[in-house]
Formats: structure tokens, C-alpha cells, sequence
């Protein structure tokens, strides 16, 4: 049988877990924010599953660009017009 994909969520702990000893060294509030990266990527756990990319950070990392720019889109008051 083949091997299976462990679950996004799962993947995510693990990723974030990597990440240990760089979250100890930030600054309290930086932790909340740095805490705040990976929260933002859970918003994202389906579509970060169906990448199934081999790099889990890269997702996560797609989650977090992606929820910020529909944040300043948002706040610009603007729909996204692609530059030609």
C-alpha cells in the first residue's frame, strides 16, 4: 500500500512545533504575533490540504499573503485590478 498524507492539521502542529525555539527567542508581544501567523493559516486548513504541497510551510505561508492581501484590499476600499 501506498504511504498516506497526514492531515493539514496535523502537519500544521508540526510545522509550527519546528519553529519552537525562534518563537522563545521573540519579544512577548511578537509571540502573540508570531502566534497569530499560524492562526491565520488554520483559516485556510482545506485549501492548504488540497495543495499538497511537500514543503508544509509553503501553504502556510500562502495563507498568510493571502488573508493580508484581501485585508488591504479591504481597506482600500478597492476590488483587485491585476497592473497590465
Amino acid at each position: 500500500m501506498g504511504r498516506t498524507v497526514p492531515s493539514f492539521r496535523h502537519a500544521l502542529h508540526q510545522e509550527q512545533s519546528k519553529w519552537k525555539t525562534f518563537r522563545i527567542s521573540l519579544d512577548k508581544k511578537d509571540k502573540q504575533s508570531f502566534d497569530d501567523v499560524f492562526t491565520i493559516s488554520r483559516l485556510y486548513i482545506s485549501a492548504s490540504m488540497m495543495a499538497c504541497r511537500p514543503i508544509r510551510l509553503q501553504p502556510i505561508l500562502m495563507s498568510v499573503v493571502f488573508y493580508h492581501f484581501k485585508q488591504i484590499s479591504r481597506l482600500k476600499g478597492e476590488d483587485f485590478e491585476p497592473v497590465s
